[in-house]
């Protein structure tokens, strides 16, 4: 089947999120660099690195499909936590989350050779308080290593999720009901 779109995506989580929408689609590799620009706020840059994917994206495919990029960012107090480097700044990072809410940004953007959507999903997520011991065994499970903020909540860490309000499956990666909203705009202009 011809796909309708290509996601500009290496995220299992990402693909498996958009396999639940009546979408054919492909994938398409798009590295960028995703450093934070000086004075760079957090919902610009979550909204920028979408857009850059996409266009990368549809950079390889020479414009011949719309292309979707999405980008997530865990922000604390303003700041954005990015995926850990090491054991050390997990433990930092996981000890800051500990026992009180942050915010989870999704950004999603559509880009076609005649227009450019985006959306983005805000979602407050409390995790309770966490213990050493509890974290170091996190960390050994491996899955923390290329998450932003350094926890996966459809993974081991949904057990230290106290409450979300907001988007579950914009935490995930991809926030499915902004995301076919999208899809459906795109195809109603084409």
């Amino acid at each position: 089947m011809y796909p309708d779109i290509a996601l500009a995506s290496a995220s299992p989580r990402r693909r498996e999120l958009l396999a639940q929408l009546p979408v054919n689609f492909t994938l398409v590799s798009a590295d960028i660099d995703e450093s934070v620009l000086a004075g760079e706020e957090p919902a610009s840059y979550v909204s920028r690195l979408a857009l850059q994917k996409a266009q990368a994206g549809a950079n390889k495919l020479n414009w011949q499909l719309p292309v979707l990029g999405a980008d997530t960012s865990v922000i604390l107090d303003k700041q954005i936590l990015g995926k850990p480097e090491s054991k050390a700044h997990f433990m930092q990072m996981l000890r800051q989350l500990s026992g009180r809410s942050h915010q989870v940004l999704t950004a999603v953007a559509i880009i076609s050779a005649g227009q450019q959507l985006q959306a983005l999903s805000t979602t407050e997520v409390w995790l309770r308080p966490l213990s050493d011991t509890e974290l170091d065994a996190y960390w050994q499970s491996g899955e923390p290593a290329d998450k932003a903020g350094g926890y996966g909540i459809q993974g081991l860490a949904a057990r230290f999720v106290e409450k979300i309000h907001g988007s579950y499956t914009g935490v995930v990666g991809l926030p499915l009901c902004e995301t076919e909203r999208l899809i459906q705009q795109l195809r109603r202009s084409a």
